[in-house]
Protein backbone atom coordinates (compact mmCIF):
# COMPACT_ATOMS: atom_id res chain seq x y z
CA UNK A 1 0.00 0.00 0.00
CA UNK A 2 1.34 3.26 -1.14
CA UNK A 3 1.00 6.32 1.64
CA UNK A 4 1.91 9.87 0.52
CA UNK A 5 3.04 12.31 3.37
CA UNK A 6 4.00 16.00 3.84
CA UNK A 7 6.90 16.78 5.71
CA UNK A 8 6.32 20.36 7.62
CA UNK A 9 7.92 21.76 10.66
CA UNK A 10 7.02 24.66 12.78
CA UNK A 11 10.15 26.40 14.18
CA UNK A 12 12.58 22.99 13.39
CA UNK A 13 9.99 20.89 15.52
CA UNK A 14 9.52 18.23 12.42
CA UNK A 15 6.20 16.30 11.43
CA UNK A 16 5.69 13.81 8.69
CA UNK A 17 1.77 14.94 8.08
CA UNK A 18 -0.67 11.51 6.85
CA UNK A 19 -4.08 12.86 5.83
CA UNK A 20 -6.62 10.21 6.04
CA UNK A 21 -9.54 12.24 5.82
CA UNK A 22 -10.58 11.29 2.44
CA UNK A 23 -9.20 7.55 2.55
CA UNK A 24 -8.87 5.31 5.80
CA UNK A 25 -5.39 4.06 6.91
CA UNK A 26 -4.26 0.86 8.66
CA UNK A 27 -4.32 1.18 12.13
CA UNK A 28 -1.46 3.47 14.06
CA UNK A 29 0.22 1.85 16.69
CA UNK A 30 3.66 2.69 18.66
CA UNK A 31 6.01 0.16 16.68
CA UNK A 32 4.82 2.08 12.83
CA UNK A 33 5.27 5.96 14.42
CA UNK A 34 8.39 4.84 15.80
CA UNK A 35 10.23 3.33 12.73
CA UNK A 36 8.31 6.53 10.62
CA UNK A 37 10.07 8.94 13.03
CA UNK A 38 13.10 7.30 12.98
CA UNK A 39 15.71 9.42 11.57
CA UNK A 40 18.14 6.91 10.42
CA UNK A 41 16.22 3.90 9.05
CA UNK A 42 12.79 5.69 8.63
CA UNK A 43 11.55 9.70 7.08
CA UNK A 44 12.63 10.80 10.77
CA UNK A 45 10.53 13.71 12.56
CA UNK A 46 9.78 14.45 16.25
CA UNK A 47 6.29 13.45 15.68
CA UNK A 48 3.94 11.73 13.61
CA UNK A 49 0.67 13.67 12.44
CA UNK A 50 -2.46 11.80 11.39
CA UNK A 51 -5.60 13.69 10.06
CA UNK A 52 -8.78 12.20 10.38
CA UNK A 53 -12.42 13.05 9.61
CA UNK A 54 -14.14 14.88 12.31
CA UNK A 55 -17.94 16.03 12.92
CA UNK A 56 -17.33 18.47 15.15
CA UNK A 57 -14.83 20.46 13.70
CA UNK A 58 -12.98 20.57 9.99
CA UNK A 59 -10.17 17.66 10.97
CA UNK A 60 -9.58 16.05 13.61
CA UNK A 61 -5.20 15.91 14.02
CA UNK A 62 -3.52 12.90 16.16
CA UNK A 63 -0.03 13.36 17.53
CA UNK A 64 2.37 10.39 18.21
CA UNK A 65 5.92 11.16 19.81
CA UNK A 66 8.47 9.78 18.54
CA UNK A 67 8.69 6.95 20.95
CA UNK A 68 5.53 5.55 19.54
CA UNK A 69 3.03 7.41 22.04
CA UNK A 70 0.40 9.08 21.69
CA UNK A 71 -0.26 12.49 23.38
CA UNK A 72 -2.76 14.89 23.58
CA UNK A 73 -1.80 18.70 21.98
CA UNK A 74 1.42 20.12 19.84
CA UNK A 75 1.31 23.81 19.48
CA UNK A 76 3.84 23.67 16.23
CA UNK A 77 1.54 21.07 14.50
CA UNK A 78 -0.92 22.92 15.19
CA UNK A 79 0.13 25.62 13.48
CA UNK A 80 1.48 23.32 10.54
CA UNK A 81 -1.84 21.88 10.10
CA UNK A 82 -3.31 25.16 10.30
CA UNK A 83 -0.82 26.13 7.33
CA UNK A 84 -2.04 23.21 5.12
CA UNK A 85 -5.38 24.16 5.23
CA UNK A 86 -4.70 27.22 4.40
CA UNK A 87 -8.18 29.16 5.75
CA UNK A 88 -9.23 29.91 9.01
CA UNK A 89 -10.26 26.11 11.27
CA UNK A 90 -11.27 24.43 13.91
CA UNK A 91 -8.74 21.56 14.78
CA UNK A 92 -10.13 18.45 17.28
CA UNK A 93 -7.26 16.52 19.63
CA UNK A 94 -6.79 14.55 22.88
CA UNK A 95 -6.50 17.94 24.26
CA UNK A 96 -9.80 19.35 23.07
CA UNK A 97 -11.11 21.65 20.36
CA UNK A 98 -8.47 24.56 19.11
CA UNK A 99 -8.64 27.39 16.31
CA UNK A 100 -6.15 28.18 13.89
CA UNK A 101 -5.96 31.79 11.21
CA UNK A 102 -3.89 33.09 8.44
CA UNK A 103 -1.72 35.67 10.15
CA UNK A 104 0.99 38.30 9.45
CA UNK A 105 3.13 36.68 11.59
CA UNK A 106 2.81 33.42 10.46
CA UNK A 107 -0.13 31.70 12.01
CA UNK A 108 -2.13 32.07 15.03
CA UNK A 109 -3.83 29.43 17.15
CA UNK A 110 -6.43 29.95 19.87
CA UNK A 111 -4.85 27.24 22.14
CA UNK A 112 -7.81 27.83 25.12
CA UNK A 113 -7.87 27.88 28.66
CA UNK A 114 -4.91 26.82 30.60
CA UNK A 115 -5.41 24.82 33.72
CA UNK A 116 -3.30 25.29 37.07
CA UNK A 117 -4.79 22.46 39.90
CA UNK A 118 -2.77 20.38 40.23
CA UNK A 119 -5.43 17.06 39.47
CA UNK A 120 -5.07 18.31 35.90
CA UNK A 121 -1.41 18.57 35.34
CA UNK A 122 -1.78 15.89 36.57
CA UNK A 123 0.25 15.89 39.61
CA UNK A 124 0.53 12.22 41.85
CA UNK A 125 -0.41 14.34 44.91
CA UNK A 126 -1.72 17.71 45.77
CA UNK A 127 0.73 21.10 45.79
CA UNK A 128 0.56 24.47 44.54
CA UNK A 129 1.40 24.92 41.23
CA UNK A 130 2.47 28.13 40.74
CA UNK A 131 5.62 27.19 43.10
CA UNK A 132 5.95 23.67 43.94
CA UNK A 133 7.89 22.93 46.55
CA UNK A 134 10.20 20.34 45.09
CA UNK A 135 13.51 20.34 42.81
CA UNK A 136 16.25 18.28 41.08
CA UNK A 137 19.37 19.51 41.70
CA UNK A 138 19.72 23.31 40.86
CA UNK A 139 16.30 23.03 39.59
CA UNK A 140 14.10 24.18 41.93
CA UNK A 141 10.16 25.39 43.14
CA UNK A 142 9.21 25.22 39.51
CA UNK A 143 5.48 25.86 38.22
CA UNK A 144 2.90 23.37 36.47
CA UNK A 145 0.77 24.27 33.26
CA UNK A 146 -1.35 22.17 31.41
CA UNK A 147 -2.08 23.97 27.99
CA UNK A 148 -3.59 20.40 26.57
CA UNK A 149 -0.54 18.39 27.74
CA UNK A 150 1.15 18.79 30.84
CA UNK A 151 4.29 21.12 31.27
CA UNK A 152 6.33 22.39 33.92
CA UNK A 153 8.60 25.27 33.94
CA UNK A 154 12.04 26.35 36.22
CA UNK A 155 12.66 29.74 35.96
CA UNK A 156 16.66 30.48 35.73
CA UNK A 157 19.11 33.01 35.88
CA UNK A 158 20.60 31.34 32.54
CA UNK A 159 18.53 28.84 30.36
CA UNK A 160 21.49 28.20 28.54
CA UNK A 161 23.65 26.53 30.95
CA UNK A 162 21.32 24.15 32.27
CA UNK A 163 22.26 20.57 31.41
CA UNK A 164 18.47 19.87 30.28
CA UNK A 165 19.90 16.80 28.06
CA UNK A 166 20.84 14.61 31.65
CA UNK A 167 18.17 16.41 33.90
CA UNK A 168 14.84 16.45 31.27
CA UNK A 169 14.99 12.57 31.11
CA UNK A 170 14.31 12.18 35.08
CA UNK A 171 11.96 14.83 35.69
CA UNK A 172 9.62 13.84 32.71
CA UNK A 173 9.76 10.14 34.14
CA UNK A 174 9.51 11.27 38.16
CA UNK A 175 6.82 9.58 39.92
CA UNK A 176 5.34 13.20 40.45
CA UNK A 177 4.20 13.12 36.89
CA UNK A 178 1.85 9.81 36.28
CA UNK A 179 1.38 11.09 32.80
CA UNK A 180 5.18 11.70 32.55
CA UNK A 181 5.99 15.58 32.17
CA UNK A 182 7.46 18.27 29.68
CA UNK A 183 10.03 20.15 31.14
CA UNK A 184 10.76 23.81 30.22
CA UNK A 185 13.65 25.71 31.40
CA UNK A 186 13.13 29.64 30.78
CA UNK A 187 14.89 32.85 31.69
CA UNK A 188 13.02 36.19 31.50
CA UNK A 189 14.86 38.95 29.75
CA UNK A 190 12.48 41.68 30.37
CA UNK A 191 8.55 41.93 30.79
CA UNK A 192 8.16 41.53 26.74
CA UNK A 193 10.68 38.66 26.40
CA UNK A 194 11.30 34.88 27.29
CA UNK A 195 14.05 32.46 26.48
CA UNK A 196 13.26 29.01 26.50
CA UNK A 197 14.35 25.69 25.68
CA UNK A 198 12.48 22.33 26.07
CA UNK A 199 12.79 18.44 26.69
CA UNK A 200 9.86 17.17 25.17
CA UNK A 201 7.86 14.24 26.84
CA UNK A 202 8.65 11.28 24.36
CA UNK A 203 10.84 13.16 22.15
CA UNK A 204 13.73 14.79 24.03
CA UNK A 205 15.33 18.32 23.04
CA UNK A 206 13.37 20.22 20.70
CA UNK A 207 13.97 23.22 18.68
CA UNK A 208 10.74 24.64 20.03
CA UNK A 209 7.55 23.74 21.70
CA UNK A 210 4.76 25.66 21.20
CA UNK A 211 3.10 24.22 24.28
CA UNK A 212 5.85 24.94 26.38
CA UNK A 213 6.23 28.16 24.87
CA UNK A 214 2.47 29.22 26.07
CA UNK A 215 2.59 27.02 29.32
CA UNK A 216 5.97 29.22 30.24
CA UNK A 217 4.78 32.65 29.05
CA UNK A 218 1.18 31.73 31.52
CA UNK A 219 3.75 30.71 34.55
CA UNK A 220 5.62 34.04 34.14
CA UNK A 221 2.44 36.26 33.83
CA UNK A 222 0.47 34.12 36.92
CA UNK A 223 4.42 35.49 38.94
CA UNK A 224 4.43 38.85 37.36
CA UNK A 225 7.59 38.65 35.75
CA UNK A 226 5.85 39.84 32.30
CA UNK A 227 3.23 41.42 31.12
CA UNK A 228 0.18 39.36 29.16
CA UNK A 229 2.01 39.66 25.47
CA UNK A 230 5.53 38.30 25.12
CA UNK A 231 7.72 36.80 22.47
CA UNK A 232 9.35 33.40 23.65
CA UNK A 233 12.33 32.59 21.67
CA UNK A 234 13.36 28.99 21.39
CA UNK A 235 16.30 27.40 19.46
CA UNK A 236 14.35 27.14 15.99
CA UNK A 237 12.99 31.11 16.25
CA UNK A 238 10.32 33.06 18.33
CA UNK A 239 6.66 33.03 19.31
CA UNK A 240 4.09 35.31 20.14
CA UNK A 241 2.13 34.32 22.89
CA UNK A 242 -0.68 36.39 24.26
CA UNK A 243 -2.96 35.81 27.33
CA UNK A 244 -6.31 37.43 27.28
CA UNK A 245 -8.70 38.84 29.58
CA UNK A 246 -10.88 36.43 28.51
CA UNK A 247 -8.32 33.22 29.93
CA UNK A 248 -7.69 32.28 26.30
CA UNK A 249 -3.76 32.04 25.01
CA UNK A 250 -3.04 32.88 21.49
CA UNK A 251 0.07 31.71 20.19
CA UNK A 252 1.25 33.14 16.60
CA UNK A 253 4.60 32.11 14.91
CA UNK A 254 6.04 30.30 11.42
CA UNK A 255 5.46 26.60 9.91
CA UNK A 256 6.30 25.66 6.69
CA UNK A 257 6.19 22.82 4.37
CA UNK A 258 9.57 20.97 3.51
CA UNK A 259 8.36 18.33 1.20
CA UNK A 260 6.26 15.64 -0.01
CA UNK A 261 6.63 12.40 -0.74
CA UNK A 262 5.36 8.87 -0.24
CA UNK A 263 6.63 5.26 1.41
CA UNK A 264 5.52 1.33 1.41
CA UNK A 265 3.41 0.98 4.34
CA UNK A 266 4.49 -2.56 4.94
CA UNK A 267 8.12 -1.30 4.98
CA UNK A 268 7.30 0.03 8.52
CA UNK A 269 4.36 -2.16 9.83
Amino acid sequence: MRVEFIKMHGLGNDFVVLDARQAALPAIHGQIARAIADRRQGIGCDQLILLEPDADATVRMRIFNADGGEVEACGNATRAIGLLLGQPATIMTKGGLVATRPDANGIAVDMGEPRFDWDAIPLAYAMDTLSMPVGWEELEQPAAVNVGNPHVIFFVEDQATVDLARLGPAIETDALFPDRINVNVATVADRQTIHLRVWERGAGLTRACGTGACATAVAAMRRGLTGREVTVHLPGGPLMIGWGEDNRITMTGAATEAFRGSFEWDDYA
